[in-house]
């Protein structure tokens, strides 16, 4: 199980990317606009270096829901390897079959 400070700073993370995303897109797109004056994209990057750092979606770490182990993260399941054969050993998960020979 993963220490209950860090699941709960990927949490706060992912809101507040969540929240910040359309700002962020927008700037974004004003500085990749070579159209613009380079006097406003310059603006828009200062702007957007000014945005707290865990705003950025790729501060958000992939975490399992059961455990909150940050590593051997299944995206379609939202949950480890370790955490999903367990839960397949017990029959939880519709449709897998742990296979033994």
């Amino acid at each position: 199980m993963a220490k209950k400070s860090a699941i709960e700073t990927n949490e706060r993370r992912r809101r507040l990317s969540k929240s910040l995303a359309g700002k962020r897109a927008g700037l974004k797109a004003i500085v990749n606009d070579k159209t613009l004056p380079i006097e406003e994209r310059f603006a828009a990057t200062l702007k957007l270096a000014q945005m707290p750092r865990n705003s950025a979606q790729i501060r958000v770490r992939n975490r399992c829901e059961v455990t909150g182990r940050p590593r051997a993260f299944y995206r379609k399941l939202k949950m480890s390897r370790i955490a999903l054969r367990e839960l397949g050993s017990q029959g939880l998960v519709p449709g897998l079959v742990k296979s033994s020979w």
